[in-house]
């Protein structure tokens, strides 16, 4: 007999296990690419070259994402601690909301768009070519050869390259407090470094090294799990974008929670 809800509740249960489930494979694979990256040969010439399309590559995007960042970030600021006399802080709250949390998280962002599509679509193409398969076929693992040098690659440009985007989102704070509010350099700088701890370095930076493992993995899933032809890459490529922007914002709540209480406790 049918009961008024049950579809709903069916639909429901179903999205909460493929859920489930696709969080179980990426699990997996994460493991798996922790225990080939560890064991050797090590594919040093891949990393380097990896590293080099991931990292050197997302340079400009980044750089030029916290630049504009910093600036309006400046101004905004200036606008509103100006009705209250507090344009003195600029710097402060510039230097403060950038290495804590839109340095990481906007860099994050913005790889999460242009590497996680860039390499979802390239594994997702050898997937629906039959390569990835191929290479199972000759006994190499396309975790070792495929996974791991875009992983690792991820986990050591993404700090870099938040470091260098923070420096320039302070940079262009500078620009504004000296042109908008009429700040001297040697002014803005010196609140800068007053506001700014190590503890607030380590916990923007740390926090990359997470995002880059949450971005990684998922690109790298999609991709390789991609089928059904240039239709399936693509839909592999949006899932890639959405997912791992979510898995990053969603992971800065409770990473900040979680470095707080470690520099509180």
């Amino acid at each position: 007999m049918y009961r008024p809800g049950q579809e709903a509740v069916s639909t429901a249960m179903s999205l909460v296990g493929s859920f489930l489930e696709g969080l179980g494979s990426r699990m997996r694979l994460a493991w798996a690419t922790l225990r080939y990256g560890v064991r050797p040969p090590y594919e040093v010439d891949l990393w380097m070259e990896q590293l080099y399309q991931l990292g050197f590559r997302s340079l400009t995007i980044t750089n030029l994402t916290l630049l504009f960042t910093g600036m309006v970030l400046a101004i905004q600021t200036a606008y509103s601690l100006g009705a209250y006399g507090g344009k003195a802080f600029v710097g402060d709250v510039v230097a403060l909301s950038v290495v804590r949390e839109l340095g990481p998280v906007l860099t994050a962002l913005m790889v999460a768009g242009r590497v996680g599509a860039g390499i979802t679509a390239e594994l997702g193409s050898m997937a629906v070519t039959e390569q990835v398969d191929a290479m199972r076929a000759l006994a190499a693992s396309p975790i070792k050869k495929l996974v791991v040098p875009r992983v690792l690659a991820l986990l050591l440009a993404l700090p870099v390259l938040t470091v260098l985007a923070d420096t320039v989102a302070l940079f262009g704070g500078l620009l504004m407090g000296m042109v908008e509010i009429g700040q001297t350099r040697i002014y803005y700088m010196t609140h800068t470094l007053q506001a700014l701890t190590l503890e607030d370095l380590v916990s923007g930076v740390g926090k990359t090294v997470f995002f880059a493992l949450a971005i990684g993995i998922v690109a790298c899933y999609n991709g390789i799990n991609a089928r059904g032809g240039a239709d399936g890459v693509g839909r592999a490529t949006t899932n890639t974008v959405v997912v791992s922007s979510i898995c990053v914002i969603i992971s800065d709540f409770f990473l900040t929670k979680l470095f707080l209480l470690m520099m509180n406790g």
